[in-house]
């Protein structure tokens, strides 16, 4: 007999289990995810509600935004994510794992939807200023462990994968800023 496909509420509720899992270096992380055709499909969906809990998030709370600021959340996460999804592909395909980026992708975007939910969450709480380098933290480690437990690489390709990761985002973050508020980037250079 067939398997009942589960909801998007059960996938929710077991990829929030997964997260827990890669940010407590649960080995067990990967069996909470769906990394089936069906599930990578849930989890853009995942990522887009991300998307948007971001970019329209903190106004919906009440939190003065300046103008176009949505807008630009949307476009830096956007080009941030085509990159971040580029450069895995790549490395990945340099360590000949392309095996591991489809479950990469899905335990990523999931991952996004909970990250975006802790920010306003903190933000709610009157954390705003320490909500970027908890989910910072938090971020890194998920990353390290969806490497590690999920795409199944070992130690020095891990780092191999995060550094690569982490410079193109640094790069990336400095080109966006640079092309839609030079005056920031002017200001943080000077």
């Amino acid at each position: 007999m067939a398997q009942p496909t589960p909801t998007f509420l059960e996938e929710l509720v077991d990829a929030a289990r997964g997260t827990f899992a890669l940010l407590t270096g649960n080995r067990r992380a990967p069996t909470y995810f769906d990394f089936s055709q069906r599930g990578l499909v849930s989890s853009f969906i995942a990522f887009l509600l991300a998307g948007a809990l971001s970019a329209y998030g903190p106004r919906l709370l009440g939190f003065s935004t300046q103008s176009g600021a949505a807008a630009l959340g949307l476009l830096m996460s956007a080009t941030l994510y085509v990159l971040q999804g580029g450069v895995a592909w790549v490395i990945l395909r340099q360590f000949a794992r392309l095996d591991g980026f489809v479950p990469y992708i899905v335990a990523f975007n999931w991952i996004n939807l909970f990250a975006s939910l802790v920010t306003l969450v903190l933000l709610l709480v009157g954390a705003g200023q320490y909500a970027t380098i908890i989910v910072g933290v938090a971020a890194l480690v998920v990353e390290v462990n969806i490497a590690r437990l999920v795409v199944t690489l070992p130690p020095l390709q891990v780092v191999t994968f995060i550094v690569a990761k982490l410079i193109l985002q640094a790069i990336a973050m400095g080109l966006i800023i640079a092309m839609v508020a030079p005056d920031i980037f002017a200001s943080a250079i000077s």
